[in-house]
């Protein structure tokens, strides 16, 4: 009987096996590739669609806090902050936003601003040069300079929030739960967290379905009883005038 050849030992210990040819490999190699490319195409989508929904869920956080800042403001002043401050010639110098900043967690930076001075005057530069990330919405974070704001008081004549006057909660006689106090706008009408600089009604009501957006479909809006509601760029022009005024008796229904 002719002898059986013992078999052949690689180099770990185990018997040696066929090798894959090298066309086997790539084969395997572009199935593997392909699996995970089908798997990629799945999760973007999903992730394109996490991504607006978080954003959109951190906007309206931000105006929350900042709702809960302006209620805080009331609890110690009994009244709303103005829409800016002025000097002896009534020329602006400070907005609301820096007056609650004490409320907003940011009552060091707030030590840091003299009230005296303009808003970008050189001797509120540490203030001015600061990023508050409460007061940018996360949509327009790469669209516009990272000490803008997109958190907005709505300021008219009849508004909550007026120039050179303190409202006190109980002077505004249409309701909280219908009057505006801050909305959300997109990058292009941002403005520096400190400016005095407000949307009037002219801008409220300039938001449409072809406008560009921080959120597809409408913008967030702060209400006097701290909710924030999710305006759409369909509700009607007079709709908006009643929740501008603070004081007007209209009749706001539905939005």
């Amino acid at each position: 009987m002719a002898d059986i050849p013992a078999p052949v030992l690689d180099s770990f210990g185990d018997l040696s096996k066929p090798k894959p040819s090298l066309a086997i490999r790539i084969v395997q190699v572009l199935t593997v590739l392909g699996i995970g490319i089908v798997l990629l195409a799945f999760m973007l989508p999903a992730t394109r669609r996490v991504r607006p929904a978080a954003h959109r869920s951190q906007c309206k956080n931000n105006l929350k806090q900042i709702g809960l800042a302006l209620h805080n403001y009331h609890e110690v002043y009994n009244a709303l902050p103005p829409a800016y401050t002025v000097d002896a010639n009534g020329k602006p110098l400070h907005s609301w936003r820096t007056l609650i900043l004490p409320f907003f967690d940011q009552a060091a930076l707030y030590e840091t601003i003299d009230l005296s001075k303009p808003w970008n005057d050189p001797a509120n530069v540490k203030a001015y040069s600061t990023s508050i990330p409460g007061y940018e919405c996360p949509s327009s974070h790469h669209s516009a300079p990272y000490t803008n704001t997109n958190y907005l008081a709505v300021v008219t004549p009849n508004s909550s929030i007026r120039p050179g006057q303190s409202l006190q909660l109980r002077e505004i006689t249409d309701g909280l739960s219908n009057t505006l106090f801050v909305i959300e706008v997109p990058a292009e009408q941002a403005v520096h967290w400190m400016s005095p600089l407000d949307a009037d009604a002219n801008l409220v009501l300039s938001f449409a379905p072809q406008t560009k957006l921080n959120h597809e479909g409408g913008f967030d809006a702060l209400l006097g009883d701290g909710s924030v509601r999710f305006i759409s760029a369909k509700t009607p022009a007079d709709v908006r005038r009643a929740l501008m005024s603070a004081t007007g008796g209209e009749v706001v229904g539905d939005f």
